[in-house]
């Protein structure tokens, strides 16, 4: 049964949220502070998290960067009723994986809540996939350059396996929102490019082993990306 940590302080809504999960298979832990919640974050192992940003004792922003801390493998999804792009960016960039805007619709959360859960289930015996000095196990969700782990969060992860099934192929925006987050997507497809962005800058910050490139991540515009193959790229030039 997932277990899912709700923070809201808002007790009609949170009342709702905490009813509503339960009655769909989740157990929940409710908390309606960032303290509180940073506490049941230290002190158990959650596979979802449902943040609202407006907290009464602490920015939410903050706490969304400590949470993910605390629960790195964990799918962090930000709640908040501030809907101007540069605010979610921000969330985004603090360590959520997506974010829903109030008021909220609740058929909209649990299908968001099923994906995120269904993505992050473990996959079943795939052999490793090396590009260039990457290689990614997604079967072990795993990337590591020279033998060294890579830290990604759930979805730069899953970009990232995505994109590194198909070395060299073009994938559509349309096709990694409906893969990696949600098959009838509701919002801005920004979200895709903060998390792409994220995992060029690290993999950037990685040194491949000697003799070897790393690959990059092309962009397509009015398109999508493309996984760059070095080995690939060279044979070409």
């Amino acid at each position: 049964m997932p277990n899912l940590l709700v923070v809201e302080d808002d007790a009609a809504i949170g009342s709702v949220l905490d009813s509503t999960l339960r009655l769909h298979g989740h157990q929940v832990c409710w908390r309606r502070d960032g303290r509180s919640a940073l506490q049941a974050a230290e002190a158990g192992e959650f596979d979802l998290v449902l943040l609202d940003l407006g907290l009464p004792d602490l920015d939410g922003v903050e706490v969304c960067r400590r949470l993910r801390a605390a629960l790195p493998a964990a799918v962090l999804v930000i709640l908040t009723a501030r809907q101007e792009e540069m605010d979610v960016v921000v969330g985004l960039d603090a360590g959520a994986d997506d974010y829903l805007t109030k008021p909220i619709r609740l058929g909209e959360l649990l299908a968001r809540v099923r994906a995120h859960l269904r993505r992050g289930a473990p996959a079943g015996a795939r052999p490793p996939v090396t590009i260039g000095g990457l290689t990614v196990d997604i079967a072990g969700r795993r990337a590591t350059v020279g033998g060294r782990e890579v830290v990604l969060r759930a979805k730069e992860f899953d970009l990232l396996a995505r994109l590194a099934e198909q070395p060299g192929v073009a994938v559509s925006r349309e096709t990694l929102m409906s893969e990696v987050w949600d098959a009838h997507w509701y919002g801005s497809t920004k979200t895709l490019d903060v998390h792409i962005a994220a995992v060029r800058r690290k993999l950037a910050a990685c040194e491949p082993p000697p003799g070897t490139e790393l690959p990059r991540i092309a962009t397509l515009r009015g398109h999508g990306y493309r996984l760059e193959d070095p080995a690939r790229t060279l044979a070409e030039g």
